[in-house]
């Protein structure tokens, strides 16, 4: 039995001048790896809970922990994952650490994400 193949091209040639144009638009390999890690911290339910909840408001620990049902130690553990991919910050008062999204770009992210999988569904 053949397996279809109509999603590929049917020649072997490649043109060579577009592969050379669109190669030295690419970021370069580091840029790619971080990107990818990003993208896989996203790729966990629990991680993209969290970063929802910080685009409405700041939260403790405590506080995000009680709203996605999962122990301190659990959430702390996947902030300290975000902290270190730059997609959450922290401001201390007293003794407490407030918890947000480092930037604009995170809320637009993960807005984007939504929409596109909205449409699909």
């Amino acid at each position: 039995m053949a397996v279809e193949t109509k999603d590929i091209c049917s020649v072997t040639v490649a043109n060579l001048e577009k592969v050379k144009a669109v190669q030295h638009q690419l970021p370069d390999a580091e840029t790619i790896q971080a990107l990818a890690e990003t993208f896989k911290a996203l790729s966990d339910p629990t991680r993209i809970q969290i970063l929802m909840a910080l685009a409405i408001e700041e939260m403790c620990v405590c506080d995000l922990a009680t709203l996605i049902n999962l122990s301190v130690s659990a959430v702390s553990h996947q902030l300290r994952l975000l902290r270190n991919l730059k997609l959450v910050k922290y401001r201390r008062e007293g003794k407490m650490a407030y918890y947000s999204l480092d930037d604009d770009h995170i809320e637009m992210l993960i807005q984007q994400a939504q929409e596109h999988v909205n449409e699909r569904a």
